[in-house]
């Protein structure tokens, strides 16, 4: 495995960490190589979760190596799979992600915690979108991501000033789910990671693909959808061993002993 990337299996959750000082800045390789791990990831059947976070305390990611940009790396280069940082255009995987952000969340690196599924951040952590002033514009998902989660106003502004978010107006405006000490930060992650790993598998699976199939229909249309049949893990979910286990160890006093199945 790269230098760049650690990775540790705790039960079933991967913790990856972004190691590429000093600022953690991803390039076309360090990509590549991202995506690799979480394509393993989504299909490893022994795990769960995924938290992603960056090493040191100042930095998360700066987001694209401009370094790299200024050698000539372009910024629509070849990524790899699952798009920059390997999870912004990975849209198959029905494991959840978590976002641990340890300080500066800048370009690549806010799209990437704006990737996962749930964000933990340091209490000094800092997102901005500052492509606009670099000549480009935040699109390996920043322009797409942060209107769906965001009064308009804001996101212009963030969008075409490149100014800074910090970790208290983040959770204020549900972009992060808890703001914790730096020294707290991955404790909390885990802690987070291991409450959804208490969760059924498919149930989690049959969430996320719920989710993404009707973020965007009426709820009566989504109902039709969910209802269709055409969705892989909703209906598997309904008729599963977990469906009849967890019901049974609520009612013999006991923890669910999940099959997956």
């Amino acid at each position: 495995m790269s230098q760049s990337l650690h990775l540790t299996t705790r039960g079933s959750v991967l913790e990856i960490v972004l190691d590429r000082p000093k600022a953690n800045a991803i390039d076309a390789k360090t990509s590549h190589e991202m995506g690799e791990v979480f394509l393993r990831f989504r299909d490893d059947p022994n795990l769960r979760v995924a938290i992603i976070t960056g090493a040191g305390e100042r930095f998360f990611s700066a987001g694209w190596d401009l370094k790299a940009a200024a050698e000539g790396e372009a910024p629509d280069a070849d990524f790899g799979a699952g798009g920059f940082a390997g999870l912004t255009e990975l849209f198959d995987l029905d494991k959840p992600v978590i976002a641990a952000v340890n300080g500066y969340a800048f370009g690549g690196g806010f799209e990437l915690a704006l990737a996962a599924d749930m964000m933990v951040c340091s209490d000094n952590a800092s997102f901005a979108l500052p492509e606009a002033q670099l000549g480009i514009v935040p699109d390996s998902g920043g322009v797409l991501r942060l209107p769906k989660r965001l009064p308009p106003a804001i996101v212009n502004e963030m969008l075409m000033t490149g100014r800074r978010m910090n970790a208290d107006e983040a959770l204020r405006w549900g972009i992060a789910n808890r703001v914790v000490s730096s020294a707290e930060l991955m404790d909390s992650a885990r802690e987070l990671a291991d409450q959804i790993a208490n969760s059924a598998p498919l149930a989690v699976a049959a969430l996320k693909e719920i989710y993404r199939a009707t973020s965007e229909l009426s709820i009566e249309e989504g109902y039709k959808l969910m209802r269709s049949g055409v969705l892989k893990h909703y209906p598997s979910v309904l008729h599963s061993e977990d469906a009849t286990e967890g019901p049974l160890a609520f009612a013999e006093k006991r923890a669910p002993e999940w099959k997956g199945r």
